[in-house]
C-alpha cells in the first residue's frame, strides 16, 4: 500500500486546492492511499520563536506524517504569478531543525498539482516550487502535469469536482505518481 500525504497551500475554507485533493483522495488508484493534512495552525517562522519554544507541536506532527509517508503530493494555489506566502511559511518550518531535512523531505517523491480560477493554470507556481524541491533534497515527479485553470467551473459549490475531463487528467496523474513512488 502507497501512502501519499496530501497538502493544500491555501487557508481558505473554500479552496480549490483543498477540493482538488480531495477529489485526488477519492480517485486514488487501487493500493494507495492519499491522507489530507493541513498547513492551519502552523506560525509564521520566527528564528526568535524557534529558539525560545522550539518547532510548534503542529509542525512536528505535519513532519512526522510527512516522514512516514511513501510521498508527498503539495497542491499549490497561484499568488502574484507565484508560491503562496502560507504555503512557503510552512515549509520552512517543516525543515527545521535543518538537521531534520533528510528525514521528512530527503529523495522523498513529491508530486505537485494546481487549481486556480485564473486561465494559466497553476504553471509559474508550480515552476517556483522546484528549486526549493531540490534545496530540500526531494525527488519530484515529472511524468505528468496538472495545471487546473478556470476551478470555479471545474469545481461544484460544495467543492466537488465535477468537470469529466480534469477528472480523467487527475485519475491519469495520480496513476503515475503512485507508480513513480512505488519503483
Amino acid at each position: 500500500m502507497v501512502t501519499i500525504i496530501g497538502i493544500a497551500g491555501s487557508l481558505r475554507t473554500g479552496s480549490y486546492n483543498a477540493a482538488l485533493l480531495r477529489a485526488a483522495a477519492e480517485l486514488a488508484p487501487p493500493g494507495c492511499t492519499i491522507e489530507i493534512a493541513s498547513i492551519k495552525g502552523i506560525p509564521l517562522y520566527d528564528g526568535d520563536l524557534e529558539a525560545a519554544e522550539g518547532v510548534p507541536a503542529p509542525v512536528t506532527a505535519l513532519k512526522d506524517r510527512i516522514a512516514a509517508a511513501d510521498g508527498l503530493l503539495l497542491a499549490t494555489p497561484e499568488y502574484n504569478n507565484s508560491i503562496p506566502g502560507v504555503f512557503k511559511n510552512a515549509i520552512d518550518w517543516l525543515s527545521r531543525p535543518g538537521a531534520d531535512i533528510a528525514r521528512v523531505f530527503g529523495n522523498r517523491p513529491v508530486g505537485l498539482v494546481g487549481a486556480t480560477p485564473g486561465g494559466w493554470g497553476t504553471t509559474f507556481s508550480q515552476t517556483a516550487w522546484l528549486p526549493i524541491l531540490r534545496t530540500l533534497g526531494t525527488r519530484p515527479w515529472f511524468g505528468k502535469l496538472l495545471y487546473v485553470s478556470g476551478a470555479a467551473k471545474a469545481f461544484d459549490e460544495g467543492g466537488r469536482l465535477i468537470d469529466d475531463q480534469v477528472r480523467e487528467r487527475l485519475q491519469a496523474y495520480l496513476a503515475g505518481f503512485t507508480a513513480f513512488i512505488a519503483d
